[in-house]
């Protein structure tokens, strides 16, 4: 293995003039995570099942996997988890409830806690009330 001149140039750390961490330019920037759709998942495994043994390395090089992913979503779907599976990371899409609904809701809520008020205040009155001495009645 011979030593370039642009090699020897870029010195011995290793850096060569590129975005990278010990480069001129600056750090490189944060990597993020991927995540697959179940669809997807569900096409690479039943590809790669489908596949002869020879062919399946060729598939996980094309798709930039790893056997291990395949692995782990065929278990996923022989359970039942890829059925409908979204990202995790998202919440499921609710149905949109009209304003009406909304509105309904939140009275409802208001009439709960307004009831229990007056629930507490009513028993607070009739213990105040016992406790006061009747001044009307004896005079």
């Amino acid at each position: 293995m011979s030593v370039t001149a642009e090699q020897s140039a870029a010195g011995a750390d290793g850096a060569d003039g590129g975005a990278g961490p010990r480069s001129g330019d600056g750090p490189s920037p944060r990597p993020t995570r991927r995540s697959f759709a179940a669809e997807y998942k569900l096409a690479v495994v039943a590809e790669y099942e489908a596949a002869p043994n020879g062919e399946k390395g060729a598939i996980l090089r094309r798709e930039g996997l790893y056997s291990s992913h395949v692995i782990e979503w065929a278990k996923a779907r022989d359970a039942g988890a890829l059925h409908g599976l979204g990202d995790a990371r998202k919440s499921q899409k609710r149905p949109k409830r009209s304003a009406a609904e909304l509105e309904l809701e939140r009275l409802r809520s208001r009439n709960q806690k307004l009831e229990a008020e007056l629930a507490t205040t009513k028993t607070a009155l009739e213990i105040m009330g016992k406790g006061v001495p009747r001044t009307r009645e004896a005079a």
